[in-house]
């Protein structure tokens, strides 16, 4: 007897190409913020270039180093 599902096929995880990618890694990344942009967003970096994430679970600003997961911001770790 074959099993069948109603839901739709799950779509396959995005890929990286960096080392360390903030948007699908395993692992929370130090990074530090550049600055503080329009809805909860904020221009990091992490050492290896800027990138966007959401600080919209912390009060973070200038120059705090974050944790960052999934591209969301979950601690900060130093002002």
């Amino acid at each position: 007897m074959t099993a069948h599902s109603d839901q739709p096929p799950r779509p396959a995880a995005p890929e990286c190409h960096d080392d360390v990618c903030i948007t699908c890694s395993d692992t929370a990344v130090e990074v530090t913020v550049v600055r503080l942009l329009d809805d909860g967003l904020a221009l990091v970096n992490g050492g290896r270039g800027e990138e966007e994430v959401s600080v919209a679970l912390v009060e973070a600003r200038p120059g705090d180093t974050i944790l960052v997961h999934a591209r969301e911001a979950i601690a900060i770790v130093g002002r």
